[in-house]
Protein backbone atom coordinates (compact mmCIF):
# COMPACT_ATOMS: atom_id res chain seq x y z
CA UNK A 1 0.00 0.00 0.00
CA UNK A 2 3.14 2.35 -0.30
CA UNK A 3 2.59 3.30 -4.01
CA UNK A 4 -0.32 4.51 -5.74
CA UNK A 5 -2.29 2.10 -7.58
CA UNK A 6 -2.16 2.90 -11.84
CA UNK A 7 -5.60 2.34 -13.06
CA UNK A 8 -5.83 2.26 -17.04
CA UNK A 9 -9.42 2.71 -18.30
CA UNK A 10 -10.89 0.79 -20.90
CA UNK A 11 -7.55 0.34 -23.09
CA UNK A 12 -7.80 -0.74 -26.23
CA UNK A 13 -4.27 -2.24 -27.12
CA UNK A 14 -2.88 -5.16 -25.50
CA UNK A 15 0.44 -3.56 -26.41
CA UNK A 16 -0.31 -0.57 -24.85
CA UNK A 17 -1.15 -2.22 -21.43
CA UNK A 18 2.05 -4.44 -21.88
CA UNK A 19 4.18 -0.82 -22.46
CA UNK A 20 2.56 0.56 -19.45
CA UNK A 21 3.23 -2.20 -17.11
CA UNK A 22 7.22 -2.47 -18.50
CA UNK A 23 7.22 1.30 -17.57
CA UNK A 24 5.55 1.12 -14.22
CA UNK A 25 8.15 -1.46 -13.33
CA UNK A 26 10.92 0.79 -14.35
CA UNK A 27 9.75 2.85 -11.15
CA UNK A 28 8.76 0.42 -8.26
CA UNK A 29 5.16 0.46 -9.58
CA UNK A 30 3.27 -2.80 -9.55
CA UNK A 31 -0.10 -2.06 -8.59
CA UNK A 32 -2.24 -1.85 -11.86
CA UNK A 33 -5.66 -1.78 -12.10
CA UNK A 34 -7.46 -2.18 -15.75
CA UNK A 35 -11.07 -1.36 -16.25
CA UNK A 36 -12.93 -3.00 -19.40
CA UNK A 37 -10.00 -4.04 -21.56
CA UNK A 38 -11.77 -3.62 -25.25
CA UNK A 39 -9.49 -6.77 -26.53
CA UNK A 40 -10.14 -8.92 -22.86
CA UNK A 41 -8.28 -10.67 -20.38
CA UNK A 42 -5.88 -11.67 -20.55
CA UNK A 43 -3.86 -10.40 -23.12
CA UNK A 44 -1.29 -12.31 -24.87
CA UNK A 45 -0.25 -9.35 -26.98
CA UNK A 46 0.29 -7.20 -22.94
CA UNK A 47 2.32 -10.02 -22.03
CA UNK A 48 4.50 -9.82 -25.26
CA UNK A 49 4.91 -6.18 -24.85
CA UNK A 50 5.77 -6.24 -20.56
CA UNK A 51 9.18 -7.53 -21.63
CA UNK A 52 9.87 -8.79 -18.06
CA UNK A 53 7.08 -6.98 -16.45
CA UNK A 54 4.80 -10.13 -16.70
CA UNK A 55 4.82 -10.24 -12.75
CA UNK A 56 2.85 -6.40 -13.13
CA UNK A 57 0.21 -7.98 -15.39
CA UNK A 58 0.07 -11.24 -13.44
CA UNK A 59 -1.19 -9.21 -10.12
CA UNK A 60 -3.44 -6.34 -12.35
CA UNK A 61 -7.20 -6.15 -11.06
CA UNK A 62 -9.42 -5.81 -13.79
CA UNK A 63 -12.87 -4.38 -13.18
CA UNK A 64 -16.06 -3.25 -15.47
CA UNK A 65 -16.52 0.02 -14.17
CA UNK A 66 -13.81 2.89 -12.94
CA UNK A 67 -15.94 3.24 -9.86
CA UNK A 68 -15.50 -0.10 -9.00
CA UNK A 69 -11.76 -0.09 -9.52
CA UNK A 70 -11.48 3.30 -7.07
CA UNK A 71 -13.92 2.35 -4.71
CA UNK A 72 -10.98 1.35 -2.30
CA UNK A 73 -9.15 4.53 -2.87
CA UNK A 74 -9.04 7.93 -0.76
CA UNK A 75 -7.48 10.19 -2.98
CA UNK A 76 -8.12 9.76 -6.61
CA UNK A 77 -6.28 11.30 -9.96
CA UNK A 78 -7.31 12.13 -13.49
CA UNK A 79 -4.56 12.53 -16.21
CA UNK A 80 -6.16 14.65 -18.92
CA UNK A 81 -4.99 17.37 -21.77
CA UNK A 82 -8.36 18.31 -22.14
CA UNK A 83 -10.38 21.39 -20.91
CA UNK A 84 -12.99 20.35 -18.74
CA UNK A 85 -15.97 21.91 -17.36
CA UNK A 86 -15.47 20.17 -14.02
CA UNK A 87 -13.44 22.33 -11.55
CA UNK A 88 -11.15 20.39 -9.66
CA UNK A 89 -7.86 21.33 -8.41
CA UNK A 90 -5.12 21.01 -11.32
CA UNK A 91 -1.60 19.68 -10.52
CA UNK A 92 0.97 19.07 -12.74
CA UNK A 93 2.54 15.65 -12.73
CA UNK A 94 5.66 16.59 -10.12
CA UNK A 95 3.08 18.11 -7.75
CA UNK A 96 0.58 15.29 -8.43
CA UNK A 97 3.13 12.68 -7.17
CA UNK A 98 4.54 14.55 -4.09
CA UNK A 99 1.00 14.89 -3.04
CA UNK A 100 0.16 11.28 -3.41
CA UNK A 101 3.30 10.37 -1.59
CA UNK A 102 2.49 12.87 1.32
CA UNK A 103 -1.17 11.42 1.29
CA UNK A 104 -0.01 7.69 1.03
CA UNK A 105 2.69 8.01 3.97
CA UNK A 106 -0.37 9.46 5.93
CA UNK A 107 -2.18 5.22 4.99
CA UNK A 108 -4.44 7.13 2.54
CA UNK A 109 -4.86 4.80 -0.63
CA UNK A 110 -4.42 6.70 -3.74
CA UNK A 111 -4.79 6.11 -7.49
CA UNK A 112 -4.47 7.33 -10.87
CA UNK A 113 -6.46 6.82 -13.49
CA UNK A 114 -5.28 6.97 -17.31
CA UNK A 115 -7.67 7.39 -20.03
CA UNK A 116 -8.08 5.07 -23.62
CA UNK A 117 -5.48 5.82 -26.12
CA UNK A 118 -8.10 7.10 -28.67
CA UNK A 119 -10.20 9.62 -26.78
CA UNK A 120 -8.51 9.85 -23.36
CA UNK A 121 -10.81 9.72 -20.35
CA UNK A 122 -14.59 10.40 -20.24
CA UNK A 123 -16.36 13.30 -18.13
CA UNK A 124 -18.43 10.16 -15.75
CA UNK A 125 -14.60 9.14 -15.14
CA UNK A 126 -13.27 12.60 -14.20
CA UNK A 127 -15.93 13.08 -11.54
CA UNK A 128 -14.91 10.28 -9.60
CA UNK A 129 -11.40 12.32 -9.20
CA UNK A 130 -10.61 14.58 -6.60
CA UNK A 131 -8.09 16.78 -8.96
CA UNK A 132 -7.14 16.43 -12.51
CA UNK A 133 -3.16 15.81 -13.74
CA UNK A 134 -2.40 18.55 -16.45
CA UNK A 135 1.12 17.68 -18.30
CA UNK A 136 2.59 20.87 -19.62
CA UNK A 137 2.51 19.68 -23.26
CA UNK A 138 2.61 21.66 -26.70
CA UNK A 139 -0.38 23.07 -26.93
CA UNK A 140 -0.62 22.39 -30.95
CA UNK A 141 0.38 18.31 -30.02
CA UNK A 142 -0.90 17.86 -26.59
CA UNK A 143 -1.49 14.26 -27.11
CA UNK A 144 0.18 11.33 -24.77
CA UNK A 145 0.25 7.93 -25.69
CA UNK A 146 -0.56 6.13 -22.71
CA UNK A 147 2.35 4.01 -21.67
CA UNK A 148 4.03 7.29 -22.19
CA UNK A 149 1.80 8.98 -19.89
CA UNK A 150 2.36 5.96 -17.16
CA UNK A 151 6.40 5.98 -17.41
CA UNK A 152 5.77 10.40 -17.13
CA UNK A 153 3.80 9.88 -13.88
CA UNK A 154 6.15 6.62 -12.75
CA UNK A 155 8.95 9.24 -12.70
CA UNK A 156 7.70 11.71 -11.06
CA UNK A 157 6.58 8.93 -8.26
CA UNK A 158 10.13 8.08 -8.49
CA UNK A 159 11.54 11.22 -7.50
CA UNK A 160 9.56 11.27 -4.51
CA UNK A 161 11.11 8.42 -2.61
CA UNK A 162 12.64 9.75 0.43
CA UNK A 163 11.63 13.51 -0.20
CA UNK A 164 7.92 12.90 0.99
CA UNK A 165 6.76 15.69 3.09
CA UNK A 166 5.96 15.04 6.30
CA UNK A 167 2.64 13.32 7.25
CA UNK A 168 0.03 15.90 8.62
CA UNK A 169 -1.76 14.13 11.43
CA UNK A 170 -5.21 14.44 12.48
CA UNK A 171 -5.88 12.77 15.33
CA UNK A 172 -8.65 10.13 15.40
CA UNK A 173 -9.03 10.53 11.72
CA UNK A 174 -10.37 7.67 9.04
CA UNK A 175 -10.61 9.13 5.53
CA UNK A 176 -13.62 8.05 3.43
CA UNK A 177 -13.15 5.70 0.60
CA UNK A 178 -14.00 6.59 -3.06
CA UNK A 179 -16.62 3.64 -2.15
CA UNK A 180 -17.51 5.61 0.79
CA UNK A 181 -18.39 8.48 -0.94
CA UNK A 182 -19.86 6.99 -3.66
CA UNK A 183 -22.31 5.70 -1.54
CA UNK A 184 -22.85 9.12 -0.34
CA UNK A 185 -23.38 10.47 -3.78
CA UNK A 186 -25.81 7.87 -4.22
CA UNK A 187 -27.61 9.00 -0.91
CA UNK A 188 -28.43 12.58 -2.34
CA UNK A 189 -29.05 11.50 -5.05
CA UNK A 190 -31.52 9.40 -4.59
CA UNK A 191 -33.67 11.17 -2.50
CA UNK A 192 -32.73 14.76 -4.68
CA UNK A 193 -34.74 12.79 -7.11
CA UNK A 194 -37.32 11.99 -5.30
CA UNK A 195 -37.53 15.85 -4.19
CA UNK A 196 -37.95 16.28 -8.49
CA UNK A 197 -34.34 18.17 -8.09
CA UNK A 198 -33.20 16.96 -11.10
CA UNK A 199 -35.59 19.36 -13.56
CA UNK A 200 -35.96 19.61 -16.53
CA UNK A 201 -35.16 16.12 -17.29
CA UNK A 202 -32.79 16.86 -20.41
CA UNK A 203 -30.67 18.53 -17.83
CA UNK A 204 -30.39 15.62 -14.76
CA UNK A 205 -27.46 13.81 -16.01
CA UNK A 206 -25.13 16.71 -15.83
CA UNK A 207 -26.43 17.82 -12.65
CA UNK A 208 -25.79 15.11 -11.57
CA UNK A 209 -22.45 14.52 -12.34
CA UNK A 210 -22.05 17.97 -11.13
CA UNK A 211 -23.23 16.88 -7.91
CA UNK A 212 -20.72 13.89 -8.04
CA UNK A 213 -17.59 16.47 -8.96
CA UNK A 214 -18.59 18.52 -5.89
CA UNK A 215 -18.57 15.24 -3.88
CA UNK A 216 -14.80 14.29 -4.93
CA UNK A 217 -13.19 17.88 -3.75
CA UNK A 218 -14.30 17.23 -0.73
CA UNK A 219 -11.82 15.38 1.82
CA UNK A 220 -14.03 13.99 3.72
CA UNK A 221 -13.64 11.51 6.52
CA UNK A 222 -15.24 8.23 7.47
CA UNK A 223 -17.05 10.56 10.34
CA UNK A 224 -18.13 13.46 7.96
CA UNK A 225 -19.83 11.05 5.37
CA UNK A 226 -22.03 9.71 8.18
CA UNK A 227 -22.58 12.91 9.44
CA UNK A 228 -23.63 14.38 5.87
CA UNK A 229 -26.19 10.68 5.56
CA UNK A 230 -27.78 11.37 8.88
CA UNK A 231 -28.35 15.14 8.32
CA UNK A 232 -30.15 13.88 5.13
CA UNK A 233 -32.21 11.39 6.76
CA UNK A 234 -33.42 13.47 9.21
CA UNK A 235 -34.19 16.69 6.53
CA UNK A 236 -36.05 13.71 4.77
CA UNK A 237 -37.96 12.38 7.82
CA UNK A 238 -38.53 16.08 9.07
CA UNK A 239 -40.12 16.94 5.77
CA UNK A 240 -42.49 14.09 5.92
CA UNK A 241 -43.70 15.17 9.38
CA UNK A 242 -47.42 15.80 8.62
CA UNK A 243 -47.97 12.72 6.87
CA UNK A 244 -46.35 10.10 9.92
CA UNK A 245 -46.39 10.34 13.50
CA UNK A 246 -43.52 12.29 14.97
CA UNK A 247 -41.63 10.91 17.29
CA UNK A 248 -42.22 12.61 21.23
CA UNK A 249 -38.31 14.60 20.59
CA UNK A 250 -39.73 16.76 17.45
CA UNK A 251 -40.44 20.13 17.50
CA UNK A 252 -43.79 20.60 16.80
CA UNK A 253 -44.42 22.24 12.85
CA UNK A 254 -44.10 25.75 12.78
CA UNK A 255 -47.89 27.73 13.06
CA UNK A 256 -48.84 29.58 10.03
CA UNK A 257 -49.01 33.87 11.08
Amino acid sequence: MDTPDFVLVRPQMGENVGAAARAMLNFGLERMRVVAPRDGWPNERAVALASGAGRVLDAAVVSDTTADAVAGAHWVLATTARDRDLTKPVYDPEAAMREAARRIAEGQRVAVLFGPERTGLENDDVALANAIVSVPTNPAFPSLNLAQCVLLMGYEWRRTRGVAAPAVEMAGTEWASAAEMAALGDHFEERLDEAGFFFPAGKAPAMKRNLRNLWSRMPLTRADVQTFHGMMRQMVRWAGRDAAPRDAGDAPPPRNP
